[in-house]
């Protein structure tokens, strides 16, 4: 039902979550009404939240003008000008939204500090069970690019997340998929227990960053991540984070640094400091995007 729900947004559900929030709208009467992933809402909706006063921000993670095809976008795409105004996550969000007269703001993928945080005290490395450890979804080449580093390179892998028995074959997921996927404190849990949490982006959701750097940085993990321009800025590579941009170069930093547990201490440290000083937190986030709107109301 949520497969057919998302791809032909229509009967019971979508009009029940349309009627709810209208509801809401009119008993609260909020100045800003903020949308997370708008794939469910009409036209007519947006108009009427619009005539009440309220201001409209939609916000994606997920990326609906990429050359990934999600096939959840229909309704999306029939309302996604109505829209007072667009969080820019990524470069072409940007670019996309200044070509087509859109209003926007500048964003990025960010970590939740009830959700993200590092250990306590008394936390050691000696309680780290997990040597390398990849957290999410086979998404692109990571199941080759994994397979190669396990078996390949040798390197001690430890996975966890979904749909992993579609790209595995049977020995190959018995071997190093340890759990299903992690959320909240089970997902935090896993990055304080791996050694080294290994990230990447997705390229078809055309990414500057992995959401999932942020939130590793955050938890005080230890991050290596692919190389890439974006992880370059927010990152200060070998000392906040270390980077890879090949297999064998992943391979040979995983080995430097699982035998130098100091220097994975510290480097994950001034990594979490970093995310904290730089605010790659949410509430910095959505103070950028409540302030946008403040500075346009007084124009």
């Amino acid at each position: 039902m949520r497969f057919i729900t998302h791809r032909l947004p229509m009967g019971p559900l979508v009009h029940r979550v349309n009627r709810d929030l209208l509801r809401a709208v009119h008993e609260f009467r909020p100045d800003v009404v903020f949308f997370d992933k708008p794939i469910l809402f009409t036209r007519d909706t947006i108009l009427e939240i619009k005539q009440t006063g309220a201001q409209t921000v939609c916000y994606n993670q997920d990326n609906p003008f990429g050359p990934r095809n999600d096939g959840c976008w229909h309704q999306f795409y029939k309302v996604f000008r109505l829209f007072d105004l667009h969080c820019a996550i990524r470069k072409t969000d940007a670019v996309r939204f200044e070509e087509w007269g859109l209003n926007w703001v500048q964003t990025m993928f960010n970590y939740e500090p009830s959700a993200h945080f590092p250990p306590g005290e008394g936390w050691s490395d000696s309680m780290r069970t997990r040597p390398v450890s990849y957290i999410g979804s086979p998404y692109e080449e990571r199941p080759e690019f994994l397979r190669q580093l396990g078996e390949d390179q040798h390197i001690p892998l430890v996975i966890a997340g979904s749909r992993w028995k579609e790209c595995l074959s049977p020995r190959l997921f018995r071997q190093y998929v340890l759990d299903g996927p992690l959320y909240d404190s089970d997902y935090r849990d896993a990055i304080w227990r791996s050694r080294i949490n290994l990230s990447f982006i997705s390229r078809l959701n055309e990414d500057d960053i992995a959401h999932k750097s942020v939130e590793i940085a955050a938890c005080q993990g230890f991050l290596l991540a692919v190389r890439c321009e974006g992880h370059q800025a927010i990152f200060e590579e070998d000392r906040e984070a270390v980077f890879f941009s090949s297999v064998e170069e992943c391979a040979d930093k995983c080995r430097f640094y699982l035998e130098r547990p100091e220097l994975r201490e510290a480097i994950a440290r001034r990594g979490c400091e970093r995310a904290v000083r730089s605010g790659y937190d949410d509430d910095t986030q959505l103070a950028r995007i409540l302030n946008f709107l403040d500075g346009q109301r007084g124009m």
